[in-house]
């Protein structure tokens, strides 16, 4: 049974219980094996179940884990945020030494990484936009880019890697983004893209900071920019426009002066 997989890897589902996963392009074949290695030592940290991959094939590349229980949840409530809350404390209060040990990209490769978007941000989604919107786009990419980098991070949480059924959230998935990077990171979509009372549960439990929750909204309001940058690497026009609208709409009231 084949799965989406998302934009970086192809997944299929073998037996019925385990996932396959396949990249899309080499360098993502690099986060794969990063996550191999990394699960084994993070999971048992971790108050959910999260997939714990193994590489069994190498050329090509092929990444397998038993399934996680449970799918996406639309309609999540205040104990699925306090579940969740808690979950990215306990990710975010790891080792850092002892997850680049393991295989993480520190620091200085998540700012480096950052610093090569930005400045494809500014050059090719920034034009696009509108005269308003590029002066608050600008401000938001000045805002990014001195964020803290010092804790252990998901770097790709949204409502498809957070799983649930009828009991509660069963578990988080996909782990190929993470690396040492900004909290807030983690907090976007949990914070400013779900109902009011998921997001206040989540904060409650995670002890969110004033300033966590801005920077959680700069990381939000960032999102989309990444799908204009997919669509062009894609020549996916139409994932161009949808991701130039999705930027519009959340620069819509940011300030233009970071």
């Amino acid at each position: 049974m084949e799965f989406g997989g998302g934009w970086d890897s192809a997944a299929r589902l073998v037996g019925g219980r385990w996932v396959e996963r396949r990249p899309r392009r080499p360098e993502v074949a690099v986060r794969l094996r990063r996550e191999a290695r990394l699960m084994p030592w993070l999971a048992p940290r971790l108050p959910l179940p999260v997939p714990v991959p193994e590489v069994v094939a190498e050329e090509p590349l092929v990444v397998r884990h038993l399934i996680v229980p449970g799918e996406p949840h639309e309609h999540l409530n205040a104990g699925h945020g306090r579940v969740l809350g808690r979950f990215l404390r306990c990710l975010h209060e790891v080792s850092v030494p002892d997850a680049v040990a393991r295989g993480v990209a520190p620091a200085a490769d998540a700012a480096a990484e950052l610093a090569g978007e930005v400045a494809r941000f500014r050059a090719e989604v920034v034009p696009m936009l509108a005269l308003d919107e590029q002066r608050a786009g600008l401000a938001l990419l000045d805002a990014v880019r001195d964020c803290p980098r010092d804790v252990l991070v998901h770097g790709d949480l949204g409502p498809e890697h957070v799983l649930a059924d009828a009991s509660g959230i069963t578990g988080v998935i996909d782990f190929a983004d993470a690396g040492i990077g900004d909290p807030a990171l983690d907090l976007a979509w949990a914070l400013h893209g779900t109902p009011t009372a998921f997001a206040d549960a989540l904060a409650a439990a995670y002890g969110v900071t004033d300033d966590q929750r801005e920077r959680a909204l700069h990381w939000h309001r960032l999102g989309p920019w990444y799908e204009v940058l997919h669509g062009i690497d894609a020549g996916d026009p139409d994932l161009v426009r949808s991701g130039l609208a999705g930027t519009a709409a959340r620069l819509e009231g940011a300030p233009a002066e970071p």
